[in-house]
């Protein structure tokens, strides 16, 4: 493996894989940038972010900067001697930091660019119904996720993928497509290619609590894909009003297809035991959901904690 001297910059388990997989494979990391510890839980207690946590197993130095262009935190990156930077799955760079290894810097993006820039590739990438998706390592640039590209690894998104799960097969693959981008960086074999614009990328911005609302007005198989694409995290929700006229919001986290034919959309029903919504050609069977206050739960014991019929509740679109 290469004796190139990396720092590496990341925060949560996406990256840890990465960097332990480059640790494991003998290349030097000298030291980890990750964020700041916060306090978590009821008795907001400080919690180490996961790649402090593994720095700290391996025994690597860990600057965990709440300013990136302070003048201490530069002097300190700089006095690690570093001939390239890794970033996965962190905050943006200033360029006195991106552009300060003679290397320069290079990022694990989770898509095949240039498709799926921004904050969310992955969850767009389901929601919009994409068969297939994948990691590309790239070198960075003052656009953000428009650097040329090193290597890339397609991977399959199955019917039955959700963002946690997708999630999981890109952090392997991110892993592995670094250890090969950083093997070829060291003996010179690097091939950078301009990300190639034949039509206009998808996009992946950041997802807002207002995007994660579920419309019942697309065909089934949409809304299904969009439930997928936001679960376990940020979840789709829909809002419900109840038979006393009081409004909530119900989490939907997995959905099945019907093959029954709607009618009128948003309308919601029990059947056997399961609630179906209708979309705007099919009725989706909510498999798992979750209610204010409440632990999520199949869609059979939901009901059975109701204190009414589902039948009297109304989608709010």
């Amino acid at each position: 493996m290469s004796t190139l001297r990396i720092v590496f910059f990341g925060t949560p388990d996406f990256a840890v894989e990465s960097v332990r997989a480059l640790v494991d494979s003998g290349s030097d990391v000298v030291a980890i940038v990750t964020a700041p510890d916060k306090p978590s839980g009821r008795g907001h207690k400080m919690q180490s972010p996961p790649m402090k946590v593994f720095a700290d197993e391996r025994g690597i130095p860990c600057l965990q900067p709440p300013n990136l262009k302070a003048p201490e935190f530069i002097a300190e990156l700089k006095a690690f001697k570093a001939d390239l930077q890794i970033v996965v799955a962190f905050r943006m760079l200033p360029e006195m930091v991106w552009n300060m290894p003679e290397l320069g810097t290079y990022n694990v993006h989770a898509s095949l660019l240039p498709d799926y820039r921004g904050a969310a590739p992955i969850n767009w990438a389901i929601i919009n119904g994409e068969k297939k998706t994948g990691v590309t390592t790239f070198k960075l640039k003052h656009e953000i996720d428009t650097g040329n590209i090193l290597l890339q690894k397609e991977v399959e998104i199955s019917d039955d993928d959700n963002v946690g799960t997708l999630h999981d097969k890109l952090m392997l693959a991110g892993a592995q497509v670094l250890v090969e981008s950083v093997e070829a960086i060291g003996n010179g074999s690097i091939e950078l290619k301009p990300q190639q614009l034949t039509t206009e990328p998808k996009h992946a911005p950041k997802i807002f609590k207002p995007t994660c609302q579920i419309n019942w007005n697309q065909p089934a198989q949409k809304v299904r894909d969009f439930i997928r694409g936001m679960s376990p995290f940020p979840t789709a929700y829909t809002s419900i009003r109840l038979p006393d006229g009081t409004e909530e919001n119900w989490k939907v986290y997995s959905a099945n297809l019907s093959d029954d034919v709607a009618k009128t959309s948003g309308t919601i029903k029990k059947l056997d035991d399961s609630i179906c919504i209708s979309c705007s050609d099919k009725w989706l069977e909510i498999k798992v959901l979750q209610s204010p206050g409440k632990r999520k739960m199949n869609s059979d014991e939901f009901l059975r904690g109701l204190r009414f019929d589902i039948a009297e509740t109304r989608i709010l679109n």
